[in-house]
């Protein structure tokens, strides 16, 4: 009986200590002086796990629990938010720290029909483990140049599995700043101009939100709402109010932003201050893809620039840094991600022009959209508004990859026809494809065959009675060399992976897509279609009522394929 006794008692816990993960010191120093003066609010958590992951290569469980410590939070706000987000590594007592270098490949559908299924293959034959991770990635934005991967901070375009590994041995990892036009080459080519004009008086801010209203500029990250409305609802709401621009550029197929950005971001900085301006903005937050590492680090130098120039005050821009979530891309999730917290879609109404960003009245554009408004300001809104096709006023930044021959961004009208865009902006179909299928709009757009090459690609009707929309304007050409079923197994498997969670329809609706899609003998399709129904009636959010679109454009248009 005693014996009993004494093996129960040697299980029991050291009463000397308390309850819990305990504090270690060593852990809290570094993380102290990580965090350094910064102040410890709970809207910087993110920053602060980028911190300790940057520097470590991880996130421990020691490190963890001194974080809570430092933002007297508890450990379960901690974990939920860390294990949220595809780029922190949460590494608990006992486990191994991934290997010391980590090289991504994109698996998203371009990159996919480039070979990444057999450069991943080679890379993980052919590296050592236990220095080099090799890791699966959603679309990093470099489509034009598919297969494309990540080494360290090196995006690489092209990637092939020998580059890597001598780029892995030679220690090129560090991330490479393409030339863009800095601040004082903007200023020199009358940069700024414009905000002067508005802040002096010169221009009105009622005659600016006319203009853009006259030029039709519409909201490009994928929703279209008309900009001059957008700010005059935001402007109604009492102040204070805030702006955010959201840099998730996490659409499959999309990369326009990235395009930009890497090559003149000041045009970008310079809509943002303008929008501000005109809805008595007191601050603006710029939330980018960690996905971007160049894009990051162009932005930190410029707005420093800006600061430094006198342009905007100290921290009037502030950059936070997203960490590896597609569901940021929508516009509450994005600010729930701000404040520091799970990327999670928020139910509404209210929506964000009232109830936004710490509850006030927000602002929110893409980088395209703010990239357009000086010139559209300078040239005048016919000029913006003449040069789209008929009845589809403006133009847009077509983010084109596929089977073409020449991929990258085309500035095209609205309303052109994807046959148009292919001829005339991408030297035709390559070597050796007939033009088989396209997705209008990214993953969330559908999957349309080559016989319907005479739509015009554009917000409305044209596409929507298809059930297919331009969304992010990303499109990707499939050839007969492809299988749309592949592909289509290939997008739910992304919608699947970047399902927040929070819903049930999206969630499970995903996943049950992806597996019946890979059943063997004849489709289930009278479940599939329920799927999908349920799917687009009860998920809270654009990513589950979108992503039935290109499995029902399988079952519509592909038969042959079933």
């Amino acid at each position: 009986m005693l014996n009993k006794v004494d093996t129960k008692q040697a299980g029991r816990r050291n009463n000397a200590k308390p309850k819990g993960r305990q504090l270690d010191e060593a852990a809290l120093s570094d993380v102290q002086d990580l965090l350094r003066d910064a102040p410890r609010r709970r809207d910087l958590l993110i920053e602060f796990l980028h911190l300790i992951q940057d520097r470590h290569g991880c996130l421990s469980a020691a490190h963890l629990r001194a974080l809570a410590e430092e933002l007297k939070l508890s450990q379960a706000e901690i974990y939920e938010v860390a294990s949220f987000y595809d780029h922190f590594d949460i590494v608990r007592e006992g486990e191994n720290a991934p290997a010391p270098l980590t090289i991504r490949v994109c698996e998203s559908l371009s990159c996919m029909m480039a070979g990444a299924e057999t450069l991943i293959a080679q890379l993980e034959d052919t590296a050592d483990k236990t220095q080099i991770r090799i890791a699966r990635a959603p679309c990093m934005g470099r489509c034009a140049a598919a297969p494309a991967a990540r080494i360290g901070n090196r995006e690489v375009d092209h990637a092939d599995s020998a580059q890597l590994l001598t780029m892995a041995d030679n220690g090129d990892t560090d991330v490479l700043v393409p030339n863009h036009v800095d601040l004082k080459a903007y200023r020199d080519l009358g940069g700024y101009r414009v905000l002067e004009r508005l802040k002096n008086g010169e221009l009105e801010t009622d005659a600016l939100i006319s203009t853009l209203g006259e030029a039709n500029l519409r909201g490009l990250g994928g929703a279209g709402f008309p900009v001059g409305k957008k700010w005059g609802f935001v402007k109604a709401y009492p102040a204070p109010r805030l702006m955010t621009i959201n840099g998730d550029e996490g659409e499959p197929g999309t990369f326009k932003d990235r395009h930009y950005l890497e090559s003149d971001p000041h045009r970008m900085f310079e809509g943002a201050l303008i929008a501000a301006h005109c809805v008595a903005a007191e601050r603006i937050y710029l939330y980018m893809r960690d996905e971007y590492p160049a894009v990051l680090e162009i932005l930190r130098t410029e707005i420093s620039a800006l600061e430094d120039a006198g342009i905007i005050e100290p921290g009037f821009i502030e950059l936070r840094r997203g960490a590896g979530a597609y569901i940021c891309g929508e516009e509450s999730a994005m600010i729930e991600s701000i404040e520091g917290k799970r990327g999670l879609p928020r139910h509404r109404p209210p929506y964000i022009a009232e109830v936004g960003l710490f509850g006030r009245p927000t602002l929110n554009h893409n980088v395209e959209t703010l990239w357009w408004i000086r010139d559209i300001v300078e040239n005048g809104p016919q000029w913006f508004a003449d040069q789209g096709k008929p009845g589809h006023p403006g133009l847009r930044s077509w983010s084109v990859s596929g089977r073409v021959a020449k991929p990258g961004v085309k500035l095209a009208p609205a309303g052109i026809t994807v046959r148009e865009l292919i001829e005339e902006h991408c030297g035709g179909m390559a070597e050796g494809h007939s033009f088989k299928a396209y997705l209008p709009g990214g993953a969330s757009g559908g999957i349309l065959p080559a016989s319907m090459d005479a739509i015009p690609l554009d917000f409305g009707d044209d596409l929507f009675q298809h059930g297919a929309f331009v969304g992010s304007h990303a499109v990707v050409i499939l050839s007969e060399n492809d299988s749309v079923k592949d592909a289509v197994i290939n997008l739910i498997d992304f919608f699947a992976h970047e399902s927040c969670g929070q819903c049930t329809p999206c969630r499970g609706g995903t996943e049950k897509l992806a597996k019946l899609l890979r059943a063997k003998g004849k489709l289930d399709e009278e479940t599939i279609r329920d799927l999908e129904t349920v799917m687009r009636d009860a998920s809270i959010c654009g990513l589950g009522q979108a992503a039935p679109n290109p499995v029902n454009h399988l079952l519509t248009y592909f038969r042959d394929e079933l």
